[in-house]
């Protein structure tokens, strides 16, 4: 999973602009089932002209909604920015790594609208974005991010992320090797305290 903020010739998703006309009129809310089409609307472009998804070809609607019920399914994010009654972007977190010991730390994705970027969408998903992440138990949260998306990584660390590494020609699309930028977030405890539903291993019985 990637935050994906189209990259020249696109404006990036992630923008941060300080005020658009629009934002006080959007609002962020859960998805539901029936704002599928315009999400894949919204991914379609970014596969299509941004090196954030790796994916090649749109997937099928029935692939989106699976992917959505499975977020929804674990207790975790998949938010819409709605302005109007219109889909101009949204956000979820999946788990960072299948394994169970990775559980209380999540991956997001940002996608906005062809047609709002710039106007500071991004800006408003993402803090709501975090606060979900919280609420839902999680203590950390990774953003996956092309190297040349220097508007997505300075929204994210507008938000206290920080870089925790990058990995070199991982990727190639459009004709080019691409870097991914790992940037990380701690939420609530974080790690100064085990997770709510940790049990403390009992002693060997003698």
């Amino acid at each position: 999973m990637s935050v994906s903020n189209a990259n020249p010739p696109s404006v990036p998703a992630s923008d941060v602009l300080p005020f658009s006309p629009c934002r006080s009129s959007v609002r962020i809310r859960s998805s539901v089932e029936e704002d599928v089409p315009a999400m894949l609307d919204i991914y379609s472009h970014h596969i299509q002209r941004g090196l954030g998804p790796f994916d090649i070809e749109p997937p099928h609607p029935e692939e989106l909604k699976r992917r959505r019920k499975a977020m929804l399914k674990r207790r975790l994010p998949h938010l819409v920015a709605d302005l109007g009654g219109q889909v101009v972007g949204y956000a979820f977190a999946g788990p960072f790594r299948k394994r169970p010991a990775y559980r209380y730390t999540a991956e997001h994705s940002i996608y906005v609208h062809k047609d709002h970027l710039g106007h500071g969408i991004g800006r408003l998903l993402l803090p709501a974005l975090i606060d979900a992440c919280t609420t839902a138990g999680c203590r950390q949260m990774i953003a996956v991010v092309d190297s040349a998306n220097g508007p997505s990584l300075r929204l994210h660390e507008s938000f206290g992320f920080v870089q925790a590494g990058v990995l070199r020609s991982v990727g190639f699309k459009f004709g080019r090797w691409t870097d991914s930028v790992f940037l990380q977030r701690a939420l609530g405890a974080a790690d100064r305290e085990p997770p709510h539903d940790h049990r403390a291993a009992q002693p060997l019985a003698e």
